[in-house]
């Protein structure tokens, strides 16, 4: 079992910043992939950002160049920092680690970001 817990949501008005942790603890192997996944209301649950274990990143269309995902391997953390917010970013947004060979994946609580114009 992995446990998430997140930090760092809260209420920014548009064009400003925040940053998002994520520390998961528990049975963790090396080669996984940790992310993060936002939910609007009325929504479908989608991908923002991940990076592997070895550093190798991929990012939404909507959230390149705004966004940057980091990992701290040893402390089995990873960052999402969030620049020139806009109100569509307003979700809440879910860290997610994963085991791609076993396919077993594990979600945070979730934290809320709401972007205000």
């Amino acid at each position: 079992q992995v446990q998430l817990v997140e930090s760092g949501g809260g209420l920014v008005q548009a064009g400003g910043s925040l940053r998002l942790s994520c520390a998961a603890s528990g049975s963790i192997f090396s080669i996984n992939v940790m992310g993060w996944y936002r939910q609007a209301p009325g929504k479908q649950r989608e991908l923002v950002a991940r990076i592997t274990s070895g550093g190798g990143t991929n990012y939404a269309d909507s959230v390149k160049g705004r966004f940057t995902i980091s990992r701290d391997n040893a402390k089995n953390t990873v960052d999402l920092q969030m620049s020139a917010l806009k109100p569509e970013d307003t979700a809440v947004y879910y860290c997610h680690h994963a085991y791609p060979t076993s396919g077993r994946a594990y979600w945070g609580q979730g934290t809320q970001v709401t972007v205000s114009s």
